[in-house]
């Protein structure tokens, strides 16, 4: 075996096995270490009482436990936390946890998770992309960030368990494609956290060859296309990766994610003061005309720096209006966090501000 150190938090089950095989430990406390780190969310080898300290020691000379650095943490008045992590390199990123109470079902609990430090798409309306793009985040980071904050909420609540996953927070998921499908194996695994693959959502602005290709790997994961405008002009100067896969590129795709996986895509459109417009409903109408889908309408987030205005909620209702009177499903975000900048790339903006 190589003298290179693993990054725990990003191991399979089958890899520890054979790391503990290659060290001399037996396989039973491979299963051990892998429900203390992915289940039970433990940030420190002390906590791992169940396994001897010479065992332990054996472990720590090939595997790396790096929990985040919990640099900041906010709370909205409708219980949303946002938080903001340091790497081990120095870089931060930002994830956020938003809890849903049912009445007939169990309560949601939804993590919004990061994928890249910064982000080289540069949406006209993100404040991720107002920062550029620093690197792709490992496994182990992207898992990291769940079992961080179910750490932390189990200190206030044992029996927290996170339920849902959106890859929806700082960077583009399928320009980091291998390294989140690792992930969602690791949050999805039975000896783990356990989260259910339709209950995980991948976001993307449009990257064609990995929504197909995604189609194909992994089914069962949820997508949702944020697609902001109907109209390539429109839709150029907003999400810049429309000029590589132009309108005609995406919805081809689209077409072909569901015929093979039989499941509708989320469509995100993030509507301002300026776009809100009939004209914008129709032209979004007509392009998603007989495309399995749902939209759902997003008030844009005042952020600093890109001059947009959130429009009025009579507005947004008069757009889905005319979505549902085409024969579109529609809906309208609930919104959280809005009074703690939950947006994302906000609380980083700010924090890295206030250092300069």
């Amino acid at each position: 075996m190589n003298n290179m150190v693993i990054d725990l938090r990003g191991c399979s089950e089958d890899e520890l096995i054979r790391i503990c095989q290659e060290i001399g430990l037996k396989r039973f406390r491979a299963i051990q270490l892998f429900q203390w780190v992915q289940q039970k969310a433990v940030r420190t080898w002390d906590e791992m009482n169940n396994i001897g300290k010479g065992d332990r020691q054996a472990l720590r000379s090939h595997l790396h436990l790096y929990p985040l650095e919990r640099v900041r943490e906010q709370r909205s008045e409708d219980g949303t936390r946002k938080y903001l992590f340091r790497l081990e390199d120095g870089e931060t990123i930002e994830c956020v946890l938003m809890d849903y109470a049912r009445t007939s079902s169990r309560d949601r609990h939804t993590v919004c998770v990061s994928t890249q430090v910064g982000c080289a798409v540069g949406c006209a309306f993100c404040a991720t992309g107002l920062e550029g793009f620093r690197r792709n985040l490992t496994v182990a980071e992207i898992v990291g960030q769940v079992l961080d904050i179910t750490h932390f909420v189990r200190q206030e609540d044992p029996e927290f368990q996170v339920t849902n996953i959106v890859f929806m927070g700082m960077g583009e998921p399928l320009l980091n494609y291998d390294q989140v499908l690792q992930a969602i194996l690791l949050l999805n695994h039975g000896q783990g956290l356990n989260i259910g693959m339709r209950r995980m959502t991948i976001s993307t602005s449009g990257v064609v060859p990995r929504i197909i290709q995604l189609a194909k790997d992994n089914p069962q994961v949820g997508l949702a296309v944020s697609l902001h405008a109907a109209q390539d002009k429109v839709r150029n100067d907003l999400i810049p990766m429309n000029r590589r896969y132009p309108l005609a590129q995406l919805m081809e795709a689209c077409q072909e994610y569901t015929q093979i996986t039989h499941r509708r895509i989320t469509f995100e459109v993030a509507l301002t003061a300026e776009n809100a417009k009939r004209e914008e409903a129709q032209a979004l109408a007509r392009l998603l005309r007989g495309q399995l889908g749902h939209v759902n309408l997003i008030p844009v987030n005042p952020v600093a720096g890109t001059g947009m205005e959130r429009p009025d909620p009579e507005l947004m209702r008069r757009f889905a209006q005319v979505l549902e009177d085409a024969g579109i499903s529609v809906s309208s975000r609930e919104e959280r966090g809005v009074d703690i900048d939950a947006a994302c790339g906000q609380l980083r903006r700010q924090w890295e501000g206030e250092l300069k």
